[in-house]
């Protein structure tokens, strides 16, 4: 049976809208996917890094630094105040190279941002000690050899004596025994309190003896 002319035109008229349709919506989906990544590329707007102006004392010199405030306190004292006796290991906290001394005690500089030291007191390994004067904990690693590759070496000595500090002071540590006694500058107070200094050479042993040694000589 021959349809009739009505029914082909309306079927060829229905053929040609649908090829249309899907022709167009085959361009469309392409350009509107381009649009969305563009749009997510390029976000409206996009906040300025904030800046702030922070001051404070590093190995006894006043410094004032514009930073952003995304800025680690260890890329101050590196990128900023060229004072590159600190280093940078993991970044994440758990090597103790990047260890420096702020208002007296120890701290990790990648894990702490400049902006809150505002008026605080930081000292470097480059505020112990001089080539030709050393600090006491500097000559003791010298004489017991308490590096090898040297990498870790600032933040261990500025550990070390801080460790010491931390003795003096009665601060316990997770081995102290007796928590109402004297606590004693003994190995183990020594190696549990450097443990969050990671020397990859393996130095450990000369590194407690460099310690124990200055701990005697301040005894």
């Amino acid at each position: 049976m021959t349809p009739s002319t009505d029914f082909e035109l309306r079927r060829r008229t229905f053929l040609a809208g649908t090829a249309s349709a899907a022709a167009v919506a085959g361009i469309a989906a392409p350009a509107q996917a381009q649009q969305d990544a563009e749009t997510a590329a390029v976000p409206d707007s996009i906040e300025p890094a904030m800046r702030s102006n922070v001051s404070f004392t590093v190995n006894g010199q006043q410094q004032t630094l514009e930073l952003d405030n995304r800025t680690t306190l260890l890329d101050a004292l590196r990128e900023h105040l060229r004072l590159t006796g600190t280093k940078k290991g993991c970044d994440h906290g758990q090597c103790g190279a990047c260890t420096v001394i702020v208002n007296g005690q120890r701290i990790n500089s990648c894990l702490s941002l400049a902006v809150m030291h505002e008026g605080d007191e930081v000292k470097t390994i480059e505020g112990f000690g001089t080539p030709d004067d050393l600090d006491p904990m500097q000559q003791a690693f010298v004489d017991h050899d308490g590096f090898q590759c040297g990498y870790c070496t600032p933040g261990q000595i500025c550990s070390a004596n801080a460790v010491l500090e931390e003795i003096a002071g009665g601060i316990p540590s997770h081995v102290t025994g007796d928590l109402t006694a004297a606590i004693e500058a003994t190995d183990a107070e020594i190696r549990e309190r450097m443990s969050g200094n990671i020397c990859r050479c393996g130095a450990y042993s000369n590194i407690l003896a460099a310690i124990t040694q200055v701990a005697e000589d301040r005894a």
